[in-house]
């Protein structure tokens, strides 16, 4: 009777082991999908386990492959550091096994997520707003928290979504204000595309207005180079003060230089995606020079925060690129999560949800302050101050701040109740 006892005691010792993940002597984690005690393929640290993120981006054939690429390389290059630093609870982050494309197609998008998600405990990046709303329930049903690679205000109220910096509501009021303030704008026009990007910013655009008392023109345009002589002719014959400009950067390329040829010389000011340094060797670069500024969630690739030392330190020798800054200021959140939940010896989707709804402040080692990693429920904790750059050839990305992080008037008394885009 002993020897049976002892024996059970044996094997249910061996089951909690098992399902728990044991991670040295005196550690025992709970862990799930995405989570193994085998080290991850090509570890930094051989006796450790591994936690699987996955990553789906736009890495050919999309409007926004020329930021992807380096989004997705930046964060490789952010979880190779985790990595060198000892990892996390015993474990070592592998973000390279399951990368897809999504050639940002929401269909695409989903597709390809469908077929990773049994594999990982959570996102490191899915890129788009659109997109993302392809996957946004069944992210939920399966408490999977994924890093967004873009700034829709319909973020804040979700809960699986992890953003860094300013929404593009609260951006685009930012860049209203802004303009108010330095170039007494008195008229303002939103050019973009339709949905949870280009309507979330025209929405604050518009509110903004309002709140200044700007007139105000919404133009909605469909995506695509050839599609933008309607746009542009609404530019050039009501010539207002201020475009708040929210495209790709191909598209913005195509209006900003056709409305400079066409006489335009008032503002326009770009939401963060809008931009690209390719676009200085354009047709358009002359325009962009003379008239455009780029609001955007936190400083570029050059700054000297110890985020964008260590970045670059660990990028090595690359082109510039916002994209990385991007990518690598957005891993801080899902590193943060991981952190908490591993301390509380949970690394399940849920255990890693549950430490997301405890975090209060996020260490963005100075590439944005701590209280921007506030995961509070709601609208009520969104993180409001946008940055304003100019074009200057002689900066690593094309653009140098002219104004740092603030919050105008405008997004400081709004009160976001609801994601912007619905609301236009």
């Amino acid at each position: 009777m002993r020897a049976r006892s002892g024996l059970v005691v044996a094997v249910a010792a061996t089951v909690a082991l098992a399902l728990t993940g044991c991670r040295g002597q005196d550690d025992e984690v709970t862990t799930g999908a995405g989570v193994t005690a085998e080290a991850c393929p090509n570890a930094v640290n051989a006796d450790n386990g591994c936690i699987y993120l996955g990553t789906i981006s736009d890495l050919t054939v999309g409007p926004f492959a020329p930021l992807a690429v380096p989004i997705t390389e930046a964060q490789k290059a952010f979880w190779n550091r985790v990595n060198t630093a000892g990892g996390i609870g015993g474990y070592d982050i592998d973000v390279t096994t399951y990368v897809r494309d999504n050639k940002y197609d929401p269909q695409v998008h989903n597709q390809v997520y469908q077929e990773i998600k049994g594999n990982v405990l959570a996102l490191a990046q899915t890129l788009g707003s659109p997109t993302t709303a392809a996957i946004i329930d069944d992210l939920k049903r399966e408490n999977i928290v994924s890093v967004p690679a873009s700034w829709t205000s319909a973020w804040e109220f979700e809960d699986v979504i992890i953003e860094s910096g300013a929404n593009y509501c609260y951006e685009s009021m930012n860049a209203v204000d802004y303009a108010v303030e330095n170039f007494a704008s008195k008229s303002v026009m939103a050019v973009h595309w339709p949905g949870d990007y280009g309507a979330d910013a025209a929405f604050g655009a518009k509110v903004a207005a309002e709140a200044r008392g700007l007139t105000f023109t919404d133009v909605e345009t469909q995506p695509g180079p050839d599609n933008q002589a309607g746009a542009i002719q609404s530019v050039v014959t009501e010539k207002p003060d201020l475009v708040i400009i929210t495209t790709s950067p191909t598209d913005a390329a195509a209006i900003i230089g056709n409305a400079a040829a066409g006489g335009y010389t008032g503002k326009f000011i770009g939401t963060s995606p809008t931009w690209n340094p390719a676009l200085l060797q354009s047709p358009a670069a002359e325009a962009f020079k003379g008239l455009y500024l780029q609001s955007g969630p936190w400083q570029s690739f050059g700054a000297t925060t110890p985020g964008h030392q260590a970045m670059r330190a660990a990028l090595g020798d690359v082109q510039p690129s916002d994209g990385y800054t991007a990518g690598w200021v957005w891993s801080y959140p899902l590193k943060a999560a991981l952190e908490k939940a591993a301390e509380d010896g949970d690394l399940t989707r849920t255990g890693v949800l549950n430490a997301v709804k405890s975090l209060t402040t996020v260490d963005y080692e100075g590439m944005l302050p701590a209280d921007a990693g506030n995961f509070g429920s709601g609208g009520g904790s969104a993180f409001r101050s946008s940055v304003i750059s100019k074009v200057d050839e002689t900066a690593p990305t094309g653009v140098s701040v002219v104004q740092d992080l603030f919050v105008g008037p405008t997004a400081q008394g709004y009160n976001l109740e609801q994601p912007c885009f619905p609301q236009l």
